[in-house]
């Protein structure tokens, strides 16, 4: 089974559906609110809805122009930048990578990994906001972006440097890969968005914000920035998911994909896993 679909199951079978969602919180049927620690791999890393993030503001202003088809706009990525201009999204990519990039939208990190490779397979990275490992992403050749905007999609951004010499030989393979060379304005521009508020949290985050938790969070896991990899054993792990679920806390569903810290959230949203400890 799917490791996000048993997620999302044992949720509704312990709590109903999700009927909202703000920062790192989930808000069930049942009437309980959980911690979200799995913030969609990475996705809503910002939090969920708007408390943080105005993109879903600029989505719906943007759907109410009407601009849905598969026309330009200036929120489209590839046909804009063909000409020699800079599409809002490839202005903000840019601005996150501190260098030049043209930037390709793929329906997966697969596909986007692909692409990449052809390009540069010596200079590849998936982006990580507050990376516990330094990389000067200005030097990367070809960086894969999940957007963090709280939206449960595949889609992928490959951020290729504008001055690589393998860009113009290779674009028609590249084209091949990043097979959504029409991505809705609306959903563009929320991407955007997200983009730049990702740059703003960039610079108000910090060691502080999470390290505060550690006192549960690292009998469990270890921690490095905000991103928390497991200490349980994997042949433990889907147990320990519902231990978690059960003291009204979301994580990863996937062993490989790190939990994070919830961001502000009140100490006392571990008190039940701190009063009923996993053994393992």
């Amino acid at each position: 089974m799917n490791e996000v679909n048993f997620l999302a199951e044992k949720i509704y079978s312990s709590y109903g559906a999700v009927k909202r969602a703000r920062g790192c919180f989930l808000y069930t049927a049942k009437g309980v609110r959980l911690t979200d620690l799995y913030q969609e791999g990475g996705r809503s890393i910002l939090g969920w809805g708007s408390e943080y993030s105005s993109a879903f503001r600029i989505f719906k202003n943007i759907l109410s122009r009407g601009i849905t088809g598969s026309f330009d706009t200036f929120y489209s990525p590839l046909t804009t930048d063909k000409i020699g201009k800079k599409s809002q999204l490839s202005k903000a990519v840019s601005s996150l990578l501190n260098s030049e990039r043209s930037v390709f939208f793929c329906s997966s990190k697969q596909k986007a990994l692909k692409a990449a490779v052809s390009v540069d397979s010596s200079s590849t990275f998936v982006y990580r906001p507050w990376n516990p490992e330094f990389i000067n992403w200005a030097e990367v050749s070809c960086v894969i972006i999940e957007p963090p905007l709280s939206w449960a999609t595949s889609l992928c951004i490959l951020a290729i440097k504008s001055d690589s010499p393998e860009l113009e030989s290779k674009l028609l393979a590249i084209k091949d890969d990043c097979d959504l060379e029409k991505v809705p304005a609306p959903l563009c521009s929320a991407i955007t968005r997200s983009i730049y508020d990702l740059i703003s949290a960039l610079q108000n985050r910090e060691e502080k914000d999470w390290f505060v938790y550690d006192k549960v969070l690292t009998k469990y896991w270890t921690r490095k920035g905000p991103y928390l990899f497991p200490k349980v054993p994997k042949d433990k792990y889907n147990d320990f998911i519902e231990h978690c679920l059960n003291c009204e806390i979301v994580i990863s569903p996937i062993f490989v994909q790190p939990s994070i810290v919830p961001y502000k959230a009140d100490f006392g949203v571990f008190k039940k896993l701190l009063n009923n400890p996993f053994l393992y």
